[in-house]
């Protein structure tokens, strides 16, 4: 068997142990997960650094040391017999999302105070004012923007590129995710870790909308297609959209945040907005199709590489 399909059958076990056993609390209770290091890494990094004049360009060389450091860190250790089936299993968010993500469904079915404390957890909007719908539509946004971000786009970057390919994917969004933010302190700083979480979330956001769109019987891609480009980001805009077509309810829209309401757009402003658990779950059981299908598309490819 080649590279090619040695790679694919490490993304297959790997999909499945991430799917079996998601994060042990046994493990990482006692050592930090490789992505609280890189969230370390990266906030050291930001308060050392994103201080005083020419923000933009330190920003930049410190993308720039953290892509190659992890693409140098990938090379080293895939030369390690099996490391990379298993770095891929750690790094994989699948299990973590729908557990994350059911748990605001069981918090509402006790009561909306729970509900708002376990959608607290995976959201970084205002929670106190939030209503069960509003509770809702956070929750499987969540689910939709992470399915792209924390299973396929990770899938498809070891796909191409092994593990400097993953690595480089997680330590850019992890980037992204603490200091892409178009804020005074963050504008300047962290524009180059942004922009390049945009480009490589491209494709994998797109495909995993055209996933999300093939596992949901009542979808409909040319709302999908119409309503994506509108969002207010260029890549999350898609599986949200999917997931919204595809359960006929409208994400997105209005929420608060630091106490400031922003007014964002619908999308599929004509569906439900009367939202609830069921509504969650239902959103968990697409998550669950999409990654079946990623996982048969891999077996797909795994056997028609061993054949080539």
């Amino acid at each position: 068997m080649g590279t090619a399909g040695s790679r694919i059958l490490t993304l297959v076990i790997a999909m499945i142990l991430d799917a079996a056993f998601g994060e042990p609390k046994w493990i990482w209770s006692r050592v930090p997960h490789p992505a609280v290091l890189m969230g370390r890494l990266i906030g050291w990094i930001d308060e050392t650094y994103n201080v005083g004049s020419h923000r933009f360009e330190k920003g930049f060389i410190a993308m720039v040391c953290l892509a190659t450091g992890a693409v140098l860190i990938g090379l080293g250790l895939r030369q390690i017999p099996f490391v990379d089936v298993i770095v891929l299993a750690i790094l994989l968010a699948q299990r973590s999302l729908v557990e994350h993500v059911s748990a605001v469904a069981m918090g509402l079915r006790v009561s909306l105070k729970e509900g708002k404390r376990a959608v607290a957890m995976i959201v970084s909007r205002d929670t106190a004012n939030m209503t069960e719908s509003d509770v809702s539509r956070s929750a499987i946004e969540s689910a939709a923007e992470n399915m792209s971000d924390g299973v396929i786009a990770p899938i498809f970057w070891f796909a191409i590129a092994g593990l400097p390919g993953l690595l480089l994917y997680k330590i850019t969004n992890t980037a992204d995710s603490m200091i892409g933010y178009r804020t005074p302190r963050h504008e300047k700083f962290g524009k180059a870790a942004a922009r390049l979480d945009d480009l490589l979330n491209i494709i994998p956001a797109r495909l995993t909308a055209l996933m999300m769109w093939a596992v949901t019987p009542h979808s409909n891609l040319a709302g999908i297609r119409r309503d994506a480009p509108a969002h207010r980001s260029p890549n999350a805009g898609w599986p949200e959209a999917a997931m919204a077509y595809g359960h006929q309810i409208a994400l997105s829209g209005p929420r608060s945040y630091d106490g400031q309401i922003r007014e964002f757009a619908y999308v599929n402003a004509a569906g439900r907005t009367d939202l609830g658990p069921n509504d969650i779950m239902a959103a968990v059981s697409t998550l669950w199709k999409t990654w079946g299908l990623a996982l048969c598309l891999a077996v797909v490819l795994w056997l028609t590489t061993g054949l080539l």
